[in-house]
């Protein structure tokens, strides 16, 4: 059924800000569960007599509560199984190595260690900021390229958009404390260029439609009508993108799965946002803001 979006535009903005001021909320008191790559850990170099999958080391990692902990077997391409594991886990102490080393031998067999060391960061803070910047310039360069394109008024409200979703998957982790790794750091940036593809297509049908605008049309129906003249274009191309990351949940395994996670939030989010906000925001921009 359809109704208008630009009429609703207070009622989903009001929604929106009352979850991003949960989030920052949680932000502030809460924080983030950063991963290994952030804070460090420690280091397992395992040689074992008998060659084990990843699956098989997990499964003992995960009755120490470590499921989370990155696990890489030294092997040819394509073998599912290798006696030599490399095992990175948070910060743990030597009462907990020592269980864990011993659940290891009694599940999976004997083995050598090789070596056993604490390491750093393989995330800096150095390398938080220049991902930060990352994020920062691709905005600024996507106002410079809209504004080009369209004018200075869609380019805001492009990036506004983009900031919300980027604000809503950093809370959501936030509120469930889920781990912050890596590929977190990817995945942001990918939902960063899909949101903007999306909101462009309806700026750009808006844009076609201010050429033939009639003087009896309400810049509320000419942004309804363009949003809906997309809509179907928009679900299309969502849904499939969506039904790809479902599946990378579902069977993508352990190690995978928050980047996944992350990349579902980020991708709804920016389904909301081009849909139900963006338009709407360049409107508001429009009628706040004309030009002479």
């Amino acid at each position: 059924m359809r109704f208008s979006i630009a009429r609703r535009f207070k009622i989903f903005m009001s929604i929106t800000m009352i979850f991003l001021l949960c989030g920052l909320v949680s932000v502030v008191t809460r924080g983030f569960n950063l991963g290994v790559d952030f804070t460090g850990g420690t280091l397992i170099d395992l040689k074992f007599s008998k060659a084990v999958s990843v699956s098989s080391v997990r499964d003992v990692m995960d009755k120490y509560d470590l499921g989370n902990s990155i696990i890489q077997l030294e092997t040819s391409e394509g073998a599912a199984a290798s006696n030599s594991v490399l095992i990175r886990t948070g910060i743990i102490d030597d009462v907990k190595r020592a269980s864990l080393l011993g659940g290891l031998e009694n599940d999976l067999g004997s083995y050598e260690i090789k070596r056993i060391e604490k390491v750093g960061a393989t995330i800096g803070g150095e390398l938080v900021k220049q991902a930060l910047l990352a994020i920062l310039l691709s905005w600024v360069m996507m106002i410079i390229y809209v504004s080009f394109r369209f004018e200075i008024r869609f380019a805001v409200a492009a990036v506004l958009a983009l900031v919300i979703d980027v604000c809503v998957t950093l809370s959501y982790f936030s509120f469930l404390q889920l781990e912050l790794d890596s590929s977190f750091v990817a995945a942001l940036l990918t939902i960063v260029g899909f949101s903007v593809n999306s909101t462009i297509v309806i700026f750009d049908r808006i844009r076609e439609n201010l050429k033939t605008h009639r003087r009896n049309e309400s810049m509320t129906e000419l942004v309804d009508n363009s949003v809906w003249q997309c809509m179907t274009r928009s679900l299309y191309t969502s849904l499939t993108t969506l039904f790809s990351i479902v599946a990378i949940l579902v069977y993508g395994g352990p190690t995978i799965k928050n980047f996944a996670l992350a990349m579902f939030v980020g991708f709804s989010s920016g389904i909301y946002t081009s849909v139900l906000l963006a338009a709407p925001i360049w409107q508001f921009f429009k009628e706040r803001f004309k030009t002479a």
